[in-house]
């Protein structure tokens, strides 16, 4: 079973890179957590952001340190949003029309600046681009639109495979659930983000070889997917599957819960980052 720790520093010494998920681990989406910022500051290996968002890294990187993290805690940062660009930029992917659906307007053009790509109606599109949903979308509204994506036969690429994300009010749908939906009505999808290899070794191809630690809130994504890169893994347990800790023994919660996921425990776990 993980170990459980009290804080980061009781293992840090251990890694060269140590890895932080965003949502649910240095923020909620509005403001840091309680102790974040400082055990950040704390770490001297480097450090480095791997988030399930469909932006690209920089407009990340602009928004942790607006919430009041020095930019200079951060040697990296790789989103699923940058590695779909960096494929897209490399001819990786073949289709360049895609019908976007983003949470605020403008998303998607600020995101495909640099590519020679079209952004445009369904009926037009060769491919759906799934950044964002407004807070609080309810999935049942979506169907229609989805059977008519299927109907065409419009593959799916979507930039945050997370089916839920933490807000400051509690939890909201996350894109991945939607992708998901899409998926078993028979749709094509093409996940980035974790728990998908590429944005894992994309990531250690600018950080270079190292042992490596991945903190996340997520069994499915952090965890599952720094178990398949190789890498070591410490749950932080105040996100996600807070309400299930609050209520529940510690190993008890855990091993239920990775079972459900059908994957190994973390190497650690930890309330909360600090």
């Amino acid at each position: 079973m993980a170990q459980e720790i009290d804080s980061i520093q009781a293992v840090a010494a251990r890694y060269d890179v140590i890895v932080f998920d965003q949502w649910g681990v240095l923020h909620n989406g509005t403001a840091p957590y309680e102790g974040a910022i400082a055990a950040m500051a704390g770490l001297t290996c480097n450090r480095a952001v791997l988030s399930n968002s469909g932006k690209r890294a920089a407009p990340n990187a602009e928004r942790i340190a607006a919430m009041g993290f020095d930019a200079a805690l951060f040697d990296h940062v790789m989103t699923s949003g940058e590695a779909l660009w960096q494929d897209i930029a490399q001819d990786r992917i073949s289709h360049s029309r895609f019908h976007p659906v983003e949470r605020a307007a403008g998303d998607a053009a600020d995101w495909a600046e640099g590519l020679a790509i079209d952004l445009t109606a369904p009926n037009a599109a060769q491919a759906i681009l799934l950044m964002g949903l407004l807070d609080g979308t309810d999935l049942s509204d979506w169907t229609q639109q989805l059977s008519d994506w299927r109907a065409r036969d419009l593959p799916l690429y979507c930039t945050n495979p997370d089916r839920q994300s933490p807000r400051a009010g509690g939890l909201v749908i996350s894109p991945g659930a939607l992708a998901y939906m899409y998926r078993e009505m028979g749709g094509q999808v093409m996940f980035y983000g974790k728990p998908h290899l590429p944005v894992f070794t994309a990531l250690e191809a600018a950080c270079g070889k190292g042992r490596y630690l991945m903190v996340g809130d997520s069994l499915e994504h952090d965890i599952a997917g720094a178990q398949a890169a190789g890498w070591d893994s410490l749950l932080i347990q105040g996100g996600l599957y807070a309400q299930a800790f609050a209520t529940g023994d510690h190993d008890s919660v855990l091993a239920d819960l990775v079972a459900k996921q059908g994957i190994a425990p973390p190497t650690y776990t930890l309330k909360e980052l600090r």
